[in-house]
Formats: structure tokens, C-alpha cells, sequence
């Protein structure tokens, strides 16, 4: 279960191409549900834990992270990362309905792009026009 939540935010990440997609994204989805559910078996607090799998994460996120021609890309890869952590954290931790919750949010703020971007297309079209200007000397 663990990977499971993980997946719907990795298939987006798929079907847009990124560096980062589906099995990326289970992986570390189930990675971080098991630190989870293996740290509240110990008698160490299960935030310690919590705060080592968001700080490994980050390094995991950090290799998605492009530069190119002096401008920095794959930045929403990299967070789409850290919310599936902690998404698995979450399921790891029995939460589950904040799990769902967190997963369909996610979809929502990755999928709001392709609605902006048609509407932003939209409205630039709108902004464009052309004149023939003819002078006759």
C-alpha cells in the first residue's frame, strides 16, 4: 500500500516525461512508508526517522534538479518527490485518509498546469493581432 499512493502522482510524472516517473516515485513512496512503519516498532522516535527520510529525499530530489542556459528546471519533479515521501510517511504511519487526501491534492496542483496552460494559450491568443499597414507614396 505504500507504493500504491505514490503511483497516481509517478504517472503524471510519466505521461509529462520527466526524469522522475512512476517507478521513481512508488520507490520512494514505499521507501518512505517502510522507514515508517519499521521506526515505530523501535523505541526511537518515529520523527527522527521521519526527518532522515525527508533529508534523503532531498538529495534524491536535488538529482532531478537541471540546470540549463542559466535557468533551473525539473524543480516541480523534485517537490513531487518530496510530497510522495511524504505521502508514504503518512501511509507508513496508518494515516491513511491523509494519505488520500495528500494523493489527490498533488494530482490536482500537477494536472492545474495543463488547465493553466490552455487558458493562459487562450488568452494570449486573444492579446495577438495583426495590421496591414499599406502606404502608397
Amino acid at each position: 500500500m505504500g507504493g500504491s499512493f505514490g503511483d497516481a502522482v509517478g504517472l503524471e510524472r510519466e505521461k509529462a516525461h520527466k526524469p522522475a516517473g512512476l517507478r521513481t516515485h512508488m520507490l520512494v513512496s514505499l521507501g518512505s512508508c517502510l522507514f515508517m512503519i519499521v521506526s515505530l516498532g523501535f523505541s526511537v522516535d518515529p520523527a527522527r526517522i521521519a526527518a532522515g527520510v525527508v533529508a534523503g529525499v532531498g538529495f534524491i530530489g536535488a538529482g532531478t534538479v537541471i540546470a540549463e542556459r542559466n535557468k533551473i528546471v525539473e524543480i516541480t519533479t523534485a517537490a513531487s518527490l518530496w510530497v510522495t515521501s511524504a505521502i508514504g510517511l503518512a501511509t507508513g504511519a496508518g494515516n491513511y485518509i491523509l494519505a488520500v487526501i495528500a494523493s489527490s491534492l498533488a494530482l490536482l496542483i500537477l494536472f492545474s498546469r495543463i488547465i493553466f496552460k490552455k487558458s493562459i494559450r487562450i488568452k494570449a491568443e486573444e492579446k495577438c493581432s495583426y495590421h496591414e499597414v499599406t502606404h502608397r507614396i
